[in-house]
């Protein structure tokens, strides 16, 4: 993995070349992302083989004593901008998998469907995907258009760098790798995966507080307790997000699924 200590970071622990999904991250702070890439579910998946996650410093082909790598904005403003000659260089040095995508607040909207697009980029001839994470404020738009293949956005929300949107595509995507969560029915059975948010649950004690966990879910009558979940699936996500049924729409095997255990979506749906 990167390291922002030196010009050529070595690698923190070996890539997997055989690994399912490979994806590259190119940032100012590799060492900080490496250390994330290495824990909970991701951390388990690098060590089996199943990811290869490598991380990589902005500043590795830079040149000046400083490892500088922004600038002022021509016709000036405030902050500073990514230059585009180290940024290409270290791109370029590394030749990393493509698509190569830009974590930028203009960029195509990340969601279930992208990560899910992105997971099968393991499959093609690239092997995965690059991300490269801006900072301060923007970058040189030699890097948008001649650079980076696209841009993805988590939000309409403003950060001071990349770095924690492109650890939400990273756990997002990696997860959807086959092996990488160890049941495979997990990554079918969340929330955007039909259209729905995942449906509520509970657990132990089955009374807490005067709170009973509903007795469908202790019955042991697996068919019932899946058709249960899939209406309470259906009237959270009216509750909820109602953006999302008006979106799937409502069929008759719906009405007849909620109708079963005495449910109704909220009017309008």
């Amino acid at each position: 993995m990167g390291s922002s200590s030196s010009n050529h970071p070595e690698q923190s622990s070996p890539p997997h070349p055989a690994a399912r999904l490979r994806i590259d991250v190119f940032s100012i702070f590799p060492t900080e992302l490496d250390a994330m890439c290495g824990l909970s579910i991701l951390g388990r998946a690098r060590a089996q083989g199943l990811l290869d996650l490598r991380c990589w410093d902005l500043r590795r082909a830079t040149k000046d004593a400083h490892r500088t790598v922004d600038d002022a904005p021509f016709g000036g403003g405030p902050g500073m901008i990514l230059m585009p000659e180290p940024v290409f260089a270290a791109v370029e040095e590394v030749s990393g998998p493509r698509p190569l995508l830009l974590l930028d607040a203009g960029g195509r909207r990340f969601d279930q469907a992208m990560a899910a697009e992105l997971a099968e980029l393991g499959s093609a001839e690239s092997g995965g995907f690059s991300l490269l994470c801006g900072r301060y404020e923007g970058v040189d738009e030699r890097i948008r258009t001649e650079l980076v293949d696209g841009s993805v956005s988590i939000g309409d929300v403003v950060l001071a760098g990349g770095e924690f949107a492109a650890m939400v595509v990273v756990e997002a995507v990696g997860r959807l790798v086959p092996g990488v969560l160890g049941n495979a029915a997990s990554p079918t059975d969340e929330s955007f995966a039909a259209g729905l948010l995942e449906h509520p649950q509970w657990t132990r004690p089955a009374s807490f507080r005067g709170l009973e966990a509903p007795e469908v879910l202790r019955s042991g009558d697996h068919a019932r307790v899946a058709r249960w979940r899939q209406a309470m699936a259906l009237v959270r996500t009216a509750t909820d997000r109602p953006d999302l049924v008006a979106a799937r729409g409502v069929s008759d095997a719906d009405r007849e699924l909620l109708a079963e255990f005495g449910l109704e979506l909220e009017t309008g749906c």
